[in-house]
């Protein structure tokens, strides 16, 4: 790539050459500048160049969230090779299918999770990630390579967190997260005077894609290795952080934390968050504590972050747009989105269900080694079928409904279960809910409700049901409740409904 492309790497270089003393990762005790971020990807480069690697190939990491992922992705771009951060929270299965499938040259791994490996097939170099890597990067010269790349070539592949099937490899280019510096400024008020709190996992795109944002703007990144709500209120205190992406669940457990409203959190100027909708009283709850703009983002994997967003201004509990907080916003200014009907390949009409399709520069190249599922996914026209029902009401908003496949048919009747989950937010006693269709004798599936209630203040099935009667048709209201302590999630926060329809979730007491 060119000097004057605009990439992820080449932001770098100019913010390392305009303001190399400027904080640009904290994580623990440790505090990187952009000076120091940009030697250390240089030397990365050269060490990965004088082990013989080639660009193209592909350099592992399994770890928890530390610097390295950064200097790692910032390092294989200078080199043209493709960063790949693994989930460490898959068996050892699973990270052997996803090297066989990816076959890296290199993989680091952390110490702690060498057992991760025990099924690795042969091939790839090992690199410890506490005592090997830092004096291996420290070897190699720190002058950066200045190799011409391809803005279009790839450069990370994350792998999707398998809730639809067998995971696979998302392949982003440098243009695809080249757009991050755009999303960063006009989106969520990224300047360089931000201060960025990552807690998401780092082989996630709402985790390293989302830390991107003050990078590309010049500010300071503030890394924890997990969403802990003691962690999260001290790296707030302590580093005056302005911006943070949560999980609604999250955002949950530190409006929970003692005495949260006696904490100077002042600092805060925007809290981002996805994976579902926020309910009207945990967002009240929210904003008296944070007093921040409130954005909800839609995106995935596949669009390399966010293509659908709720304003701050459409946060509005309480008010004659409360509504809207179940809606995931309007399409952001670089893409193209259509509700279409699968059956005919036709849009839908205004308040009825269609597919989300995207057409926008961050749609990913494709699967890895996968043609015929990238194929599936991306028409021949470039729209990305991102498998999302949802409708749009007459204002643009769009409003998601379900995973296609989570549909449930119920006597010849389509229910989706956002709709009834939707009804069972606004319970009192209810604080997370999940439905999903499980067998009937007669009507070939019924919703079945998983709540997770308020602490102390459980309800009972009949009256949760009722509740939901007064509200919906009578064929749509869930035929049981069973509550339980939590939700199976991902890594990313989304609810794993394939886990919920295994039986034992269902037939046993939890």
């Amino acid at each position: 790539m060119t000097a004057g492309t605009v990439t992820l790497v080449n932001l770098l270089r100019g913010f390392a050459a305009r303001t190399a003393a400027a904080p640009c990762l904290s994580f623990e005790a440790e505090r990187l500048t952009f000076g120091d971020l940009n030697e250390r990807s240089s030397r990365i480069a050269n060490a990965l160049l004088a082990r013989g690697l080639v660009a193209g190939d592909r350099v592992a990491l399994i770890g928890r969230n530390t610097p390295a992922h950064y200097e790692l992705y910032y390092g294989c771009a200078k080199a043209g090779m493709i960063f790949l951060p693994l989930n460490w929270r898959l068996s050892a299965t699973e990270i052997a299918a996803i090297l066989a499938d990816a076959q890296p040259a290199l993989v680091l791994v952390s110490e702690s999770l060498q057992s991760l490996l025990s099924e690795m097939p042969p091939g790839p170099e090992l690199l410890r990630l506490e005592d090997q890597y830092p004096a291996w990067r420290d070897a190699a010269p720190a002058i950066d390579p200045e190799l011409p790349s391809d803005p279009h070539a790839p450069t990370l592949i994350l792998y999707t967190s398998g809730t639809t099937g067998l995971p696979k490899g998302a392949t982003l280019s440098h243009a695809n997260l080249a757009l991050v510096e755009r999303m960063a400024r006009e989106l969520w008020g990224f300047s360089s005077a931000s201060v960025n709190l990552v807690a998401m996992p780092l082989f996630h795109i709402g985790g390293i894609g989302y830390g991107m944002m003050a990078l590309s703007q010049g500010g300071h990144t503030v890394i924890l290795q997990q969403a802990a709500p003691d962690m999260v209120i001290e790296a707030v205190r302590r580093h005056s952080v302005t911006h943070g992406f949560f999980v609604p669940a999250v955002i949950q457990m530190l409006v929970d934390v003692p005495n949260v409203d006696a904490l100077n959190l002042t600092s805060l100027e925007r809290m981002i968050y996805g994976a579902s909708p926020i309910s009207e009283s945990l967002l009240k709850r929210a904003i008296a504590v944070f007093g921040c703009g409130f954005n909800h983002a839609y995106g995935m994997t596949e669009t390399a972050g966010t293509v659908i967003t709720l304003a701050p201004g459409d946060h509005d509990p309480g008010g004659p747009l409360t509504h809207r907080l179940r809606s995931s916003g309007l399409p952001v200014p670089w893409a193209e989105i259509e509700l279409i009907d699968p059956a005919t390949g036709n849009p839908v009409a205004v308040g009825e269900v269609g597919e989300i399709r995207v057409r926008s520069p961050l749609n990913m190249l494709g699967y890895w080694k996968n043609p015929a599922e990238t194929a599936k996914t991306i028409t021949a026209d470039g729209w990305l079928c991102t498998g999302d029902a949802a409708y749009r009401d007459a204002d643009g908003f769009i409003y998601i409904h379900d995973r296609y496949k989570d549909m449930i048919v119920s006597g010849g009747e389509n229910i989706y279960p956002t709709e009834i989950e939707n009804v069972l937010y606004d319970h009192p006693r209810v604080a997370e809910v999940a439905v999903i269709g499980i067998p009937h004798a007669r009507w070939g599936e019924t919703p079945r409700a998983f709540v997770v209630a308020v602490p102390g203040d459980r309800p009972s099935e009949a009256e949760l049901i009722e509740f939901t009667r007064t509200r919906l048709a009578r064929y749509k209201c869930p035929t049981s409740v069973a509550f339980v302590n939590a939700l199976p999630r991902n890594a990313s926060g989304k609810i794993l409904k394939r886990a919920m329809r295994d039986e034992t979730w269902w037939r046993e007491p939890r």
